[in-house]
């Protein structure tokens, strides 16, 4: 089945190398050392492509499974490039209910990006989330720590252009 996801090459600098390399010596041989790696690394980039993941394991000389099997447990950590805005629109059952997917494919269809992707621009990323805590706006959605809420597809567009000036 092909990805629908928006691919971003990556484009890590040599500073953000430079950077991780020293992470990594500072923690090499320590018991535990790969999750507190795997933290900087991800702020350094903003998120754990595979070419980092491999840095990591080779850096630390563990097997690179283990560092994706972390990266892919731990909500906390994203395998995938985040946009300038990145929007997450509710799914849970509350948000669900009042219509939540309808705005999440028309954000998609603005966009021209799918769940989980990027926009080619890197300006956008839209993720499906299951609760955001504001259940009774439902439905919701939220840009960066801006929370949209009581959404309807229409409004989409207008929320969108704030964005894209």
């Amino acid at each position: 089945m092909p990805n629908n996801k928006t691919l971003v090459p990556f484009r890590g600098t040599k500073e953000q190398e430079e950077k991780l390399m020293q992470v990594i010596s500072e923690h090499k041989g320590q018991k535990g050392a790969t999750m507190p790696v795997m933290q900087a690394a991800q702020e350094i980039y903003g998120y754990l492509p595979e070419e980092v993941q491999i840095m990591i394991a080779d850096g630390l000389n563990i097997p690179l499974s283990e560092v994706y099997g972390i990266a892919s447990f731990y909500a906390q950590f994203t395998l995938n490039p985040k946009g300038q805005y990145r929007i997450s629109i509710c799914l849970g059952t509350a948000c669900y209910v009042k219509g939540s997917r309808d705005v999440l494919n028309k954000v998609c269809e603005v966009l021209g990006c799918q769940p989980g992707g990027i926009t080619s621009d890197g300006v956008f990323s839209v993720d499906a989330t299951r609760c955001l805590g504001c259940c009774g706006l439902a439905p919701v959605m939220m840009i960066n720590d801006e929370v949209y809420g009581r959404l309807k597809p229409d409004d989409v567009k207008d929320i969108l252009a704030k964005y894209q000036q």
